[in-house]
């Protein structure tokens, strides 16, 4: 019975990463539903910011007490600009992708987050090309994997795929059916992939000057809540339409607000932290299979040869550049020792002749700085999104 307990101790990274791909595979399903109502773009993003704030605000209050950062104006204008590009504009491409696909191409097309996220770095002159070395290779190789993928994805559809049918289509009577738009939807797609790597590299840097990811997270939710809210009253003058009710609306509001950007965000933060963000993104394609899988049982989604293979050669493309990435930041990890880590060994040297207890003590200070930095590293991912990458 112990050695069971060891187990499922040990296994606790790899059962919440599942969980969490379950979570994403449903935030996938219910805003297919919940467009295909009727619902307005800005007005469900608005309800899931404002769920997701009212979420994270306690929980950031509670958990980063008396540890948080100064607040300055560099800082609200960053989680203004997160709010902007992960809530605003992001998510608008996202569910407006979605209404001219399906919850399947468009799970795919999102893979392409670390490929964009790489491309914007270069353009930006935020990260070397780093031809001449193995993870620079493995990173430009993965990019160009990933797009052709999208492009088959995009451009070929292929013969139909039957695996069965549970005869149930909850889109069967839909109130707003849209037009299937394969190319006009992954436009939409790269884009609101550009605007998740752009916020990305924003958190990126926000993370350096406000180490504190629940708080940040809470922020930004926060302001994409406002934007999100004055864009909704411009393009929606129907109240009615604001009416959540006991359906499908109220459901895909509270679910991705309350689920996807709240609970999912501390699961993530727990692993980032035990196993570092390369582990988190590897779980990344279960998703994928989960939508296609439900979207085909129980959407009534039809499943073509083109998106199986164009998503297997975007998941391959995706796995390339995680590992180019990861052989990346293990060489920076070795080459370049953390100056904490370093104040750390060298107090632990000088109190050893002081006994055991103090031997104890540094090695507790130690786990405690480098759980402090992967906390600080936390604020550099996409949080309550589709990725951990950066």
């Amino acid at each position: 019975m112990e050695n069971l307990c060891n187990v499922l101790h040990g296994m606790r990274p790899l059962l919440l990463m599942i969980m969490g791909q379950m979570i994403l595979a449903g935030m996938n399903i219910v805003f297919k539903l919940a467009t295909s109502d009727g619902m307005n773009f800005s007005v469900l993003i608005f309800y899931r910011s404002l769920f997701a704030s009212v979420f994270m605000i306690p929980l950031a209050f509670f958990i980063e007490r008396g540890k948080r950062a100064k607040l300055t104006k560099m800082v609200l204008f960053q989680g203004f600009l997160c709010g902007l590009l992960g809530g605003s504009i992001g998510q608008n491409m996202y569910l407006q992708s979605l209404v001219y696909t399906s919850a399947t191409f468009v799970s795919a097309m999102f893979n392409l987050i670390p490929a964009m996220t790489f491309i914007v770095a270069i353009i930006l002159r935020l990260e070397r090309l780093g031809w001449h070395s193995a993870a620079g290779k493995a990173k430009v190789f993965g990019t160009i994997i990933s797009i052709s993928g999208a492009m088959l994805l995009s451009l070929y559809k292929g013969p139909e795929i039957h695996m069965g049918s549970t005869n149930i289509n909850l889109l069967s009577s839909p109130k707003h059916k849209g037009e299937s738009k394969p190319l006009i939807g992954a436009f939409l797609a790269i884009v609101g992939c550009t605007c998740y790597a752009l916020l990305l590299i924003v958190q990126a840097k926000a993370a350096k000057q406000y180490p504190c990811p629940y708080s940040f997270t809470a922020l930004l939710n926060v302001m994409a809540a406002v934007q999100c809210f004055v864009v909704a009253v411009v393009v929606e003058r129907d109240w009615n339409q604001w009416k959540l009710g006991w359906n499908i609306r109220l459901v895909a509001a509270a679910y991705t607000g309350i689920f996807c950007s709240g609970v999912l965000f501390t699961i993530l933060a727990w692993v980032v932290r035990m196993k570092g963000p390369v582990y988190a993104s590897i779980f990344n394609p279960l998703m994928l299979v989960m939508v296609a899988i439900t979207g085909y049982l129980f959407l009534g989604e039809k499943l073509v040869l083109g998106t199986i293979l164009g998503s297997v050669v975007i998941v391959c493309g995706l796995y390339v550049v995680l590992w180019g990435k990861d052989k990346e930041i293990k060489k920076v990890s070795q080459l370049v020792p953390d100056e904490e880590e370093i104040d750390i060994k060298s107090s632990s040297r000088k109190g050893s002749s002081h006994g055991g207890s103090s031997k104890r003590e540094g090695k507790e200070e130690e786990e405690e700085q480098e759980e402090n930095k992967r906390d600080s590293q936390v604020g550099s991912e996409i949080l309550g999104g589709i990725y951990i990458y950066h």
